[in-house]
C-alpha cells in the first residue's frame, strides 16, 4: 500500500516511481508565507451576536482566507521526496472533459432511481479510447468515492451532495432536486479530474468509460463482507485509543479545520436565510403590480400615474428574479460545497489518526515486548513509511485544497456583489425614469394652466 501510494504521487507529480526513496534535499525548510498558528486563530471571519436577528456578521478581517495564514514546517526525509514538491507546480493541461447530463428516471418493482449520462473526452494514452459513454446511479458515485477514500486515505476527496428524501412526497424526485443533484455530480467528477494524484485512480478511470455490465463486475470485486467489518472494528478501535501525540502542524491544521467549520456552517445557515427573506420579498412585491393597474380603473386622473407605478414595479420584479437566479446557482451551492469539505476534512484527520495510533499502538508492543521483536520491528518499519507517506500526500494536498477554497468563496462572493450592483443601478434607473417622466409631466400641466 505505501510503495502504491508513492508510486502514484510521484507519477501525478511529475516524478519517477523509484523517486520517492531519495533523500529530499532542503525538506525541513520553511515554506514561503508560514506564520505561527496563534496568529492563525487570532483573527475571525465572522462574529455572530446572541441574537441570531443580527445579519451584520461580516468583519474586515478575513484570516480563513488569507492561504498563507497556515503553512506548515516539512521535516527532511530519507523515505519521501513528496514533503519538497506543491501540487501547484503541475502544469494547466487539461487532458480529460467530463459532463454529467441527462438524467433518467428508473421504475422497478422494488424501487425507483435516477441514472445520469456521464460523457468522458479525453488524450490520454491510457485509455482505450477518445470518448465515453456511460450511465450511472448516486449508488456508483458514492462506490467510486469509498474507492478513492480506500486508495488514498488522506487526500481531500471532493464531497458528494447529501443523499435525502422528502418524506411524505409521492414522487421521490423532483426536477428541481434532480438538477441540484446533477449540477453537484457534475462537479463532483470534474474536481476529481483536476486533482493530480485522483485523476489517476483505476477505479476512477473505470467509472468513467466501463459498460453496465463490466462495471458491476468489477464493483463485486474486493474485500469480503467480514474483511470490511473486520477492517471497520480496527478502526474504530484505533479511532477509541487516540493519538498520543500528534505532530504540531497536524494541530494547526485540525484548528483551523473546526474554525473554518464554524464559520462556513454559519455562512450557510445565514445565505439560506436571506434567500428565504428574498424570496418572500419578491413574492409580496409582485402584488403590487396588478393592485395598482387595478386602481388605476378606478381613478380616471391617476391612471397614467398608476399604470405608470405598475410597469416599474414589474421591471424591479424581473430584476430581483434574475438576481434571486443568480443567488440560488452561484453563491449558494458553493457555500454548502464547503459546508460539505469541512466534513470531509475532519473525516481525513481522522484517519490520518488511525494510521499514527496503529503506528503507535506497535512501538508501545515493542517497547513492553509483548510480541515477537522481529515481527513488530518490520511492522513498525513498514508502518512508519505508511505514515510518512499519508502525512506528506496530506500536507500536499492541503495547500491545494486551501487555494481552491480561496479562489471559489472569493469568487462567488465578488459575483454576488457585483450582481447586487447591478441590480440596484436597474431599480434605481426604472424609478428616476418614473420620476423624471412625473416631473415633466407636471411641469408641462403647469404651463398649460398659466396659459
Amino acid at each position: 500500500m505505501e510503495g502504491e501510494c508513492r508510486a502514484s504521487q510521484a507519477r501525478s507529480w511529475g516524478l519517477p516511481a523509484g523517486g520517492a526513496g531519495g533523500d529530499s534535499p532542503g525538506g525541513d525548510a520553511p515554506l514561503p508565507g508560514s506564520i505561527s498558528s496563534s496568529s492563525l486563530l487570532q483573527a475571525e471571519v465572522l462574529d455572530l451576536d446572541e441574537d441570531e436577528d443580527d445579519l451584520e456578521v461580516f468583519s474586515k478581517d478575513a484570516s480563513l482566507m488569507d492561504m498563507n495564514s497556515f503553512s506548515p514546517l516539512m521535516p527532511t526525509s530519507p523515505l519521501s521526496m513528496i514533503n519538497q514538491v506543491k501540487f501547484e507546480d503541475e502544469p494547466d493541461l487539461k487532458d480529460l472533459f467530463i459532463t454529467v447530463d441527462e438524467p433518467e428516471s428508473h421504475v422497478t418493482t422494488i424501487e425507483t432511481f435516477i441514472t445520469y449520462r456521464i460523457i468522458t473526452k479525453t488524450s490520454r494514452g491510457e485509455f482505450d479510447s477518445s470518448e465515453f459513454e456511460v450511465r450511472r446511479r448516486y449508488q456508483d458515485f458514492l462506490w467510486l468515492k469509498e474507492k478513492l477514500e480506500e486508495a488514498h486515505p488522506t487526500l481531500i476527496i471532493p464531497p458528494l451532495p447529501e443523499k435525502f428524501i422528502v418524506k411524505g412526497m409521492v414522487e421521490r424526485f423532483n426536477d428541481d432536486f434532480i438538477e441540484t443533484r446533477r449540477k453537484a455530480l457534475h462537479k463532483f467528477l470534474n474536481r476529481i479530474a483536476d486533482h493530480p494524484t485522483l485523476t489517476f485512480n483505476e477505479d476512477f478511470k473505470i467509472f468513467l468509460t466501463a459498460q453496465a455490465s463490466e462495471f458491476s463486475s468489477h464493483k463485486k470485486q474486493g474485500p469480503g463482507l467480514l474483511s470490511r467489518m473486520g477492517q471497520s472494528v480496527r478502526a474504530v478501535a484505533l479511532s477509541m485509543r487516540g493519538v498520543k501525540s500528534r505532530p504540531e502542524e497536524f494541530m494547526e491544521m485540525n484548528n483551523f479545520i473546526e474554525i473554518f467549520s464554524q464559520k462556513i456552517n454559519l455562512i450557510d445557515k445565514i445565505s439560506q436565510r436571506i434567500y428565504k427573506e428574498e424570496r418572500e420579498y419578491l413574492d409580496e412585491m409582485k402584488e403590487y403590480g396588478p393592485i395598482h393597474i387595478l386602481w388605476s380603473a378606478s381613478e380616471e386622473d391617476l391612471a397614467d400615474t398608476l399604470k405608470s407605478v405598475a410597469s416599474c414595479i414589474d421591471k424591479c420584479c424581473k430584476a430581483t428574479e434574475k438576481r434571486m437566479s443568480g443567488f440560488s446557482e452561484a453563491l449558494l451551492p458553493v457555500v454548502h460545497e464547503y459546508v460539505l469539505y469541512s466534513e470531509m476534512l475532519m473525516a481525513v484527520m481522522k484517519r490520518r489518526d488511525q494510521i499514527q495510533a496503529e503506528l503507535d499502538s506497535k512501538v508501545e508492543a515493542l517497547t513492553s515486548k509483548k510480541a515477537d521483536t522481529d515481527l513488530l520491528i518490520e511492522e513498525i518499519g513498514k508502518l512508519e513509511d505508511k505514515v510518512e507517506c499519508a502525512n506528506n500526500a496530506l500536507k500536499a494536498d492541503w495547500e491545494r485544497w486551501k487555494q481552491n477554497m480561496q479562489n471559489d468563496i472569493k469568487s462567488a462572493f465578488t459575483n454576488m456583489a457585483e450582481e447586487n450592483i447591478l441590480y440596484y443601478e436597474q431599480c434605481l434607473a426604472t424609478w428616476e425614469s418614473f420620476l423624471t417622466s412625473q416631473t415633466d409631466l407636471h411641469l408641462e400641466e403647469a404651463s398649460e394652466d398659466k396659459l
